[in-house]
């Protein structure tokens, strides 16, 4: 099979007709197929293992396998998860093991491997074991959740980039320098910083990047010498209003989540807002920042300032009260005010070391004196007998070790440290004043 023989063909689009056809072509992913690295030592060896490339839409992943597939001299097969069934599957190990039988091999490309479901993979992995197919999955999602760990056993992982601006610029200077699959018989110039814009437009993708070029090139402006001029206005005409759309599902949904999160931890608010703006572009739902605030208030300011929490109900409350459009700006109040706000994650700490303590302690009885009442058996047996109603203590505190409200035969721990950053100093202060009242009652 010639993997590039539609490449030659004009009506195909630019990016089609672009790819590159050997590793000294392909762009970005040096630290896979740069000199000595692992799948260009594969390619020149001609021996590549089962691998999972694992990278966002436009890195190469496909053209990636066409080219392992050319240099080492085997065959690809390419089946989609999504669209190959079990007959498919069974079809091409038949293919593959024709060309065995005559001394030739196959990499089997899988795209979506993600997808792949369990009578698929039941038909797959025994010849995947055997050796008859080499597999090259190609997934946008971690394949570490999304990819069943049988396949991931047999399988290396190699993680893919987004491009960089300067890598897309490479890759946009090629198409329209190229006479032959590109666009380079047109003599088009851009003017300045045309390219970068649609570089930075693409965000990393490359197949992207070469369409944008392609639609602003249908916009170009004729010159008296026989070439073409690409202006900035052929941008608005090629970019439209695009949506930064991604899946709600793929991984940069949830990396926008974190960055949102860690921007706020970080008290930097700026960056908290860019990537609030990011994901809602993106179509992101505002609750689901809103939902996050509401964890890091109590996970990463806590009662380093006590606010923080109802001020963020308050913005979920408004959110859903007034709308999107308004209903955003209290969201953006929240995250600012969390950013802003002292931090302390004491009360983080606290909870995860009282349920560790508490899974160590399966016969963890309450004291007597603690327990309730409610009936004249319950009171016979002591219960509540003893306890010491704070209110009518002097200070309001039931000072003494005797009162610790501590599980009886059980060394007391402490699990709530606050530190000095904010309201929490002067919860410190109370604490610590506390422990002098139950020090002094003991000693009397």
């Amino acid at each position: 099979m010639d993997l590039f023989t539609s490449d030659h063909d004009d009506d195909a689009p630019l990016a089609w007709r672009m790819r590159p056809r050997r590793l000294d072509d392909y762009v970005g992913q040096q630290a896979l197929v740069g000199p000595d690295k692992p799948l260009r030592r594969m390619a020149e060896s001609g021996l590549i293992r089962s691998m999972i490339l694992w990278g966002p839409p436009g890195t190469g992943k496909t053209t990636l396998a066409e080219i392992l597939a050319a240099e080492s001299g085997a065959h690809l097969e390419h089946l989609s998860a999504v669209m190959a069934g079990v007959k498919e599957i069974r079809a091409a190990v038949e293919r593959a093991q024709a060309r065995q039988a005559q001394g030739a091999t196959t990499l089997l490309f899988l795209d979506e491997i993600h997808r792949l479901n369990k009578s698929q993979q039941d038909a797959l992995l025994p010849h995947v074991e055997s050796g008859l197919l080499t597999l090259i999955g190609a997934t946008t999602e971690n394949p570490s959740f999304e990819v069943n760990s049988a396949l991931l056993s047999r399988a290396r992982v190699h993680v893919l980039t987004s491009l960089s601006e300067e890598e897309l610029l490479e890759v946009l200077q090629r198409a329209l320098s190229d006479p032959e699959r590109g666009l380079g018989t047109r003599h088009i110039r851009p003017e300045d910083g045309v390219l970068g814009v649609l570089a930075r437009a693409a965000a990393g993708d490359a197949r992207r990047a070469l369409g944008l070029l392609e639609s602003a090139c249908d916009f170009t402006d004729a010159t008296p010498e026989g070439s073409e001029t690409l202006g900035r206005d052929a941008l608005e005409a090629a970019l439209g209003h695009q949506t930064s759309a991604f899946d709600k599902q793929g991984d940069h949904f949830y990396d926008l989540l974190s960055a949102i999160h860690k921007s706020v931890r970080s008290s930097r608010p700026d960056a908290a807002l860019l990537y609030m703006a990011r994901f809602i572009q993106g179509g992101g739902d505002p609750l689901d920042i809103i939902r996050r605030l509401a964890a890091i208030a109590s996970e990463d300011v806590g009662n380093a300032d006590p606010r923080a929490l109802p001020l963020v109900m308050s913005a979920w409350d408004a959110y859903l009260r007034l709308g999107d459009h308004e209903g955003q700006r209290a969201i953006a109040q929240a995250a600012i005010h969390l950013a802003v706000a002292p931090k302390s994650n004491a009360i983080d700490r606290a909870w995860h070391q009282a349920k560790a303590f508490v899974a160590g302690q399966p016969q963890l009885e309450v004291p007597s004196y603690l327990r309730n009442a409610p009936t004249k058996l319950m009171e016979s047996l002591g219960h509540g007998q003893g306890y010491r109603y704070a209110h009518h203590e002097p200070n309001g505190y039931p000072a003494g070790s005797s009162h610790d409200c501590w599980p009886e035969s059980t060394a007391h721990e402490r699990f709530y440290r606050p530190t000095e950053f904010g309201q929490e100093k002067r919860y410190a202060q109370l604490m610590a004043w506390r422990e002098q009242l139950d020090a002094e009652a003991d000693d009397t």
